[in-house]
């Protein structure tokens, strides 16, 4: 209760700065007359903000001074598109509700078990799965163009279509986000000129469903065969039910959509603890496809198809496509704006792992840091989802989701060591990060495909477990993914396994600053040898390419096994180039000292190493030569996603280094790579150079000098002749 000492406190000063007395009123609009008029900030239209020129509005008319007299058209689409991006952005720093965060795939407060997100992220809630956040859409827009709204996990398919297949941007419209759908209402035909002559037909919103369903079968057929992190049926299924199913992801009627009320009451009874995450089990099919994930396959597709448009782009742009270039920017760009580098779910891992091999693969074009980010944010993901514990893969009870982690996990964990010692990285894996079963899948023997059993598909070998009972019957499965009924564990994945832990102990002693500067210890350099030498006995016969096969391979067999062959070559390579760069550290050591290196006690038996090592580098430079040559005869490296290129770049080095004329076929194979990875021809020309060089007797030669022979000269270091031969195929592919 106010004492009478603070009433007359509070009434004299309301008496004091009454602002409501017309006195008072008055002095404030004569101030306000004396300031100066607020600054007009963003409303300048868009050709005044390309031309830099001052914008004045005409009254009366709808065009600004400067675009009368110009008879340009007086637009205002950044105007919008910067609102629209502060707008969202206010609304961003809103605190969300539970539903919103799950829909758009944020974690919530309390902890979620890594079990629970192993489904797809979808939306959740009473309402149904495809309602549209944005129902401007649909409403007149006083502009040509309707507003801008950033690509949600709600966003319509045919909406989502219209953004990765709009024109290129022009470079006074380039503050424009790429992750917006801004371009509903296609721009002119003359917009779509850069790519090609056909490539107008992409302003037709019914040719853009129909070449979209094109690129994902195209994915399908070349990509999934190698990477088969989707179920090709389940993803057509769901892409055909947002594209054709009226009012879909817009909260509209269709005869597939089932009234608000069974929703509601369908997510009431919802187990929120399955593996699932809380959505429907019933009707995967209708759950929407990640946009991501959308725009991630149909850039795959864009980049092996022989579609009509994508020729007539080549033609115009120099054998390159340049709308192949911009698809894949704008699934990477849209997967950035998504945030699925950063929040774990299934979802994000399998977009992450298709998007590393899918953009180029030089070191050389790395200014955005893109080389190995998206790798390593699998990596992070799948550790965050805690996929590398046996005990969390055992929970996951949907086999579909179990199995895609399943070949998640393994990709990234092979891609991870290949890469450290391909790129002279260190790994991001140890071999104790991780504790599940090894899942394998091996050639099929012929016997088993002439008979009339059932073919596996790739989730049904992921999902064989090697580690069987030895007292439990082997089935016609069990016998189609190993090599045998006694080397069962010598499967596809277990090899390729064993050679990773092997390249990752290779890249962590290798890669390091002490080794750079001091050398290789001899008995690093022998222990490595050793356990090339144990893999290639053990493992070589059953997963690599054998020298009297005469059967007719198909393409996936035929990649497969000549990509686990270069594979362990090339691991002899990279121990000879690291030779020649570092060096033996004893060697150096007393060198460093001014003492002639024959006078060292162990002189003898570091040279013998060193030939071996050449030796072995140079068979498998020219075994790689061998398999490129027959895989590009076939057009076979046209087709590859990126797995044997790294392969072809290292021995084709090699032997261009040697002045070897088996160079040509890894020339060959590059030049056939850079139909879909553009940066294979520049590398192929580098090879080409150092070739001519080495012929002209310009060598660069360095710790290797004693071991290396004279260009051109045709034979080995040891007297041996451990090439092989190239003149006759070792083997028919059709």
């Amino acid at each position: 209760m106010d004492t009478p000492d603070q009433q007359g406190a509070s009434g004299s000063s309301s008496q004091s700065f009454n602002f409501s007395s017309p006195t008072m009123q008055n002095q404030i609009h004569e101030l306000a007359k004396t300031l100066p008029p607020p600054r007009k900030q963003n409303t300048a239209c868009d050709a005044c903000r390309a031309r830099k020129v001052k914008c004045n509005q005409v009254p009366g008319q709808d065009k600004c001074q400067h675009c009368l007299s110009k008879n340009y058209p007086c637009t205002h689409f950044i105007q919008q598109a910067t609102s629209e991006k502060k707008r969202h952005a206010a609304a961003a720093k809103r605190p969300r509700t539970l539903s919103v965060s799950s829909s758009s795939g944020q974690p919530s407060t309390s902890r979620i078990g890594p079990a629970e997100h192993m489904a797809p992220a979808a939306p959740a809630g009473p309402s149904h799965s495809y309602q549209s956040p944005a129902p401007q859409f649909a409403q007149p827009s006083p502009s040509p163009l309707p507003r801008v709204d950033p690509i949600t996990t709600d966003t319509q398919t045919r909406d989502l279509l219209a953004y990765i297949f709009s024109p290129p941007e022009p470079s006074s419209s380039s503050v424009q986000t790429n992750g917006s759908a801004n371009r509903l209402t296609a721009p002119p035909a003359p917009a779509y000129g850069d790519w090609g002559a056909l490539a107008h037909r992409l302003s037709e919103e019914s040719f853009r469903t129909e070449f979209a369903l094109d690129l994902v079968e195209v994915f399908f057929q070349i990509v999934h065969t190698r990477l088969p992190l989707l179920n090709p049926a389940q993803f057509r299924t769901r892409l055909h039910y947002s594209l054709y199913s009226t009012g879909s992801q817009n909260g509209g009627t269709s005869p597939n959509t089932p009234p608000a009320s069974a929703v509601a009451q369908q997510q009431r009874t919802r187990n929120s603890s399955s593996p699932n995450g809380g959505q429907s089990a019933h009707d995967p099919e209708q759950r929407p496809l990640h946009p991501a994930l959308v725009a991630t396959v149909i850039a795959w597709g864009a980049k092996f198809s022989e579609h009509p448009l994508f020729i007539a782009d080549r033609h115009r742009n120099g054998g390159q496509s340049a709308f192949a270039k911009v698809l894949i920017n704008r699934a990477r760009d849209l997967a950035e704006d998504m945030k699925v580098h950063r929040i774990p779910n299934a979802d994000h891992v399998v977009i992450a792992l298709l998007i590393e091999p899918l953009q180029s693969q030089s070191l050389e074009d790395n200014a955005a840091g893109f080389h190995g980010f998206w790798l390593g944010s699998a990596i992070r993901l799948l550790l965050d989802l805690q996929i590398n514990h046996k005990s969390v893969m055992s929970n996951i009870e949907d086999p579909e989701a179990r199995g895609t982690m399943i070949f998640a996990w393994w990709m990234a964990c092979l891609a991870d060591a290949y890469r450290s010692v391909y790129y002279r990285r260190k790994p991001m894996l140890d071999d104790d990060d991780y504790d599940i079963d090894f899942y394998t899948v091996g050639p099929v023997p012929p016997d088993i495909i002439e008979s009339h059993a059932p073919q596996p598909s790739p989730r049904e070998q992921l999902e064989f477990l090697v580690r069987l009972s030895s007292d439990r019957p082997r089935s016609t499965l069990a016998q189609l993914l190993t090599i045998g009924p006694i080397s069962r564990d010598q499967g596809y994945y277990r090899a390729a396994h064993a050679l990773a832990r092997i390249a990752r102990q290779i890249s962590r002693q290798l890669w390091r600053p002490a080794t750079e500067s001091d050398g290789i210890p001899i008995d690093v350099l022998t222990a490595f040898m050793g356990q090339l030498n144990e893999w290639r006995d053990a493992h070589l016969a059953q997963v690599g390419v054998p020298s009297n096969f005469e059967a007719e391979w198909d393409f996936v067999s035929a990649v497969t096994a000549c990509a686990s062959d270069a594979t362990y070559h090339i691991m002899w390579i990279i121990l000879a180039n690291a030779l020649d760069d570092f060096g033996i550290r004893e060697v150096n050591d007393v060198a460093r000292t001014g003492t002639p290196e024959t006078l060292l006690p162990q002189h003898a038996q570091i040279e013998e190493k060193k030939r071996q090592v050449f030796f072995q580098a140079q068979h498998g430079a020219l075994r790689i030569a061998g398999l490129a040559g027959v895989l590009a005869t076939n057009g076979y490296l046209r087709l590859d996603c990126a797995v044997m290129h790294v392969s072809c770049i290292q021995a084709g080095m090699l032997l261009a280094r040697l002045g070897r004329p088996e160079v040509q076929n890894c020339i060959t194979g590059l030049e056939q790579y850079a139909y879909a990875y553009e940066e294979c021809a520049d590398q192929a020309a580098e090879i080409k150079r150092v070739y001519n060089a080495a012929v002209n007797g310009e060598q660069e030669v360095n710790h290797m000098a004693s071991v290396w022979p004279r260009p051109g000269g045709g034979g080995d270091a040891v007297g041996g002749s451990g090439a092989m031969n190239i003149d006759q195929p070792m083997f028919g592919f059709p």
